[in-house]
Parts: structure tokens; C-alpha cells; sequence
């Protein structure tokens, strides 16, 4: 045999040899990962054998990158969530990241590849690996995809077995919202059969969409399915404080049974609050819906759970028709606008911002927000001009010129305490949405 062909023909068998090698390397880790399965393994069992395989990391996520199980860690980064591709609340920048493959820009900037997680039509989520050696290949990233698809069978079992779950303690919890779970201490225990202590202090928390579903241009199956994301990142933001906390999710709403300490003031309450919301809200991921959410007082007794999920759910409503959605409220804080909602009827209250406010009550004049914004502070500091002209940084003598024309224009506010009042609350009104 001449030499050239003996020549092609070793090149020949070698790359059939890799080729096989790749082959049964694939089906090996397809073998290993579906074993892992069908022993009952989950999520993090196989990142956990992904990660062995590239010898560093590996994490699986939601389809907006909130991790759901991440293994293994990287030479001088530690786990991959501390990398730049993740966000500080923790969440693959998906937006960033596409499926495919990454070539390594150093130390901190690992070789990666990404693989969406499918079943059917449904994208259930993306699998990443991260590799602390050279640039990975299309080789490495069709064995990831094999992976995913063991992946989806895991996907799907742990959807299908939270779902049940989670309807189940939907409907526990919204009877112990609604007074019908027995009495108090019957149903402290069967909620700790759950996993869950509401026999200590809490505030309510609800969590509602801001988008009405009942409205929507959008498919049930679509609507269905946000939903279901919306609870998961709740859930998820949850259970990362504590998973004794009672959390679920409701037809348009998620209900947190947040434990605080029996002497916190509003503040300290609103802050731990606020960090979950922004958990949740993630820094600008893809595919999330706004939200409102409300604060309940402190209760200390699960007798008292109805009335504090009814104190959160006046604060969704009335923060909403504040500040117009995606806001933050608690029920000792809404002040005047708790009565001001319990008016059935929104042209009663429009009708009396006009009549009390007159032209004031438009903007048909650049001048109108001005001068409510300086009726505001003045009202607010008691007719207190000096303090006024400060936090305004007005002259004094623009201020008095100001008092002088919305005198002219409402009447003698500064010396008849009942049409302050009335103004203070007309005020108020104009600031509330959708009236």
C-alpha cells in the first residue's frame, strides 16, 4: 500500500476511534444522569454530575435565570453564582448569557456553555456549565443538551409534584386566612405538618400582579404560566431566608407570612420586605411582571391572621391608586387614603377635587402642579413660610407672592382652618390613581 494512503487511511481510523470515543463518552453521561433520575434524584444531583463531567461547575435555572441547583465550584472564583454573569441577587443574566458556547476571558470570566431545557413545546429552563480549562467545544455542548433532556424529565417531575403541593397548601392557607381552619392551635399544627410556624409574630404580605388577568389580551395558557413564574420567584426568594415561612400563591396574588420581631416598628418591617421584593423584581431579567405589594400590621396570634391579610390586601389596593403600581405600602402608613378608598364612587371624589381645588385641579396650565406642590408644603409645615421657602428653595418674598395668588385663587386658607382641611384632603385625592 503506498505510503500516502496507509497515511490517510491511520487519519481515517483515528478519527472514527474519536468519534466512537465521543459517542460512548455521550452516552455514558446519558446513562449516568438517567440513573440519576430514576434513583429519585433531582435537580442538584444532576448538576452535580454535570459538573463532574466538565470538571468545575454547573447550574440549572428558570428560563429568567433564577438558579434552581447549582454544584461544584471554580479555581480562584469559588462557586459560579460569585461571576459576572450573575447578579446580586443571585440570577443567571440570561439576557447576557445566550445558549451556546463562551470562550474563556480569564480567571474570573471562565470557558461556559448554556443549553436550553425543553419539553415539547415548553422551554423549562436553561443548564449551564463552567469549565476552569480551555474554551469548550460543539462537542461538550451537544453532551450538555443530552443532559438537558435528562434535565426536563427532572424539570417536569419536580412541576408536577410542586404543583399538587402547592395547590394543596394554597387552599390550607387561604382557609387560615379566612377563619376556617379551625381554631388556633389546630391549625399551628397542621401547619407545621407542612413545614411551616405561623404560631409566632408576623406581618401579611400580599403580593398582587399589577397586569388585571381578567382583562388581558393575553392566552390562559400564557396567563397560566406567568403566574406560575411569578409564585416560583416568590417561593424561591422565601425559602432562601427561611423555609419555615408560610408561602403561596393565589389566583392573581402571593400570600407571605413573614415572622418580624414582636417589637418592630414600620421600618424595620418594611426592610426585610423590600429585600424580597427586589429578589423577586431581580435586576431587569427578562419576562417578569410588575407588581404591588402590601404590608399588614403585626399580629400575634393566628386568630388575628384574617384581619392582617385584610389589612394587606386594603394596602395593595389603596398603595396601587397612590402611587400607581409597582409600590410598596403598609397598612399603618396610609393615613387618610384608607377612608378616601372606602368611597364606592370615584366621581364623588374627582367632583370634589374640582370643586375644592378649582382651576388648580388641571393641568391645562404648566403653572397648576407648581403651585399644588407649593400649597402642599405649605400645608404640610403648618403655614410655616420660612420652613417652607427652604425646603422649596424659594426666596422668602417669592413664597409670600405665591400665598398671595393661591389666596386669590382658593380663598383665605391661611386663616380658615376648615378650608385647609378640606384642601390638605383634595390634595390628597388628586394624588390617587384611577379616580
Amino acid at each position: 500500500m503506498p505510503a500516502r494512503a496507509a497515511a490517510d487511511l491511520r487519519d481515517l481510523t483515528a478519527l472514527v476511534e474519536h468519534q466512537r470515543a465521543l459517542l460512548e463518552r455521550e452516552d455514558e453521561v446519558h446513562r449516568v444522569l438517567v440513573r440519576v433520575v430514576l434513583d429519585g434524584g433531582g435537580l442538584g444531583e444532576i448538576a452535580h454530575a454535570v459538573a463532574g463531567f466538565f470538571g468545575g461547575a454547573a447550574v440549572v435555572t428558570t428560563t429568567d435565570g433564577r438558579v434552581l441547583a447549582s454544584a461544584g465550584t471554580l479555581p480562584e472564583v469559588g462557586p459560579p453564582s460569585a461571576l459576572a454573569c450573575f447578579d446580586r441577587t443571585g440570577r443567571l443574566l440570561v439576557e447576557d448569557e445566550p445558549v451556546g458556547l463562551r470562550a474563556p476571558g480569564g480567571p474570573a470570566d471562565p470557558a461556559r456553555a448554556f443549553v436550553r431545557i425543553v419539553a415539547g413545546a415548553s422551554e423549562l429552563g436553561v443548564l449551564g456549565a463552567f469549565s476552569p480549562g480551555p474554551a469548550l467545544s460543539a462537542t461538550d455542548v451537544h453532551m450538555l443538551e443530552r443532559a438537558a433532556t435528562v434535565a426536563a424529565l427532572a424539570v417536569t417531575k419536580q412541576q408536577a409534584v410542586a404543583a399538587v403541593e402547592g395547590k394543596y397548601r394554597a387552599e390550607f392557607l387561604r382557609d387560615v386566612l379566612a377563619g376556617r381552619a379551625g381554631d388556633a392551635t389546630e391549625a399551628a399544627a397542621h401547619a407545621a405538618s407542612l413545614g411551616w410556624d405561623i404560631d409566632r409574630p408576623l406581618v401579611v404580605v400580599v403580593a398582587e400582579t399589577d397586569e388585571n388577568d381578567a382583562e388581558t389580551t393575553r392566552t390562559a395558557e400564557e396567563v397560566h404560566s406567568l403566574q406560575d413564574r411569578f409564585v416560583r420567584a416568590w417561593t424561591q426568594a422565601v425559602r432562601a431566608r427561611d423555609t419555615s415561612v408560610a408561602v403561596a400563591g393565589f389566583s392573581q396574588e402571593v400570600v407571605v407570612l413573614l415572622p418580624v420581631p414582636e417589637d418592630a416598628d414600620t421600618d424595620a418591617v418594611l426592610r426585610p420586605v423590600g429585600d424580597l421584593a427586589r429578589v423577586v423584581r431581580g435586576d431587569g431579567g427578562g419576562g417578569r411582571r410588575t407588581f404591588t405589594a402590601g404590608v399588614s400590621r403585626l399580629v400575634t396570634s393566628v386568630a388575628d391572621l384574617p384581619r392582617a391579610y385584610d389589612e394587606a390586601l386594603t394596602a395593595v389596593q389603596v398603595g396601587r391608586q397612590v402611587d400607581g403600581g409597582s409600590g410598596l405600602s403598609h397598612f399603618d402608613r396610609l393615613g387618610i387614603y384608607r377612608l378616601l378608598a372606602l368611597v364606592p364612587d370615584s366621581g364623588d371624589l374627582r367632583r370634589f377635587v374640582v370643586e375644592s381645588l378649582g382651576e388648580l385641579a388641571t393641568d391645562d396650565v404648566p403653572e397648576n402642579a407648581d403651585l399644588r406642590n407649593t400649597l402642599s408644603v405649605l400645608l404640610d409645615t403648618n403655614l410655616n413660610v420660612a420652613e417652607t421657602a427652604r425646603r422649596l428653595f424659594f426666596h422668602y418674598n417669592t413664597l409670600r407672592y405665591r400665598i398671595a395668588k393661591l389666596e386669590r385663587m382658593l380663598g383665605p386658607f391661611t386663616t380658615d382652618p376648615q378650608l385647609r382641611l378640606t384642601l390638605a384632603l383634595a390634595l390628597r385625592v388628586h394624588r390617587m390613581k384611577g379616580i
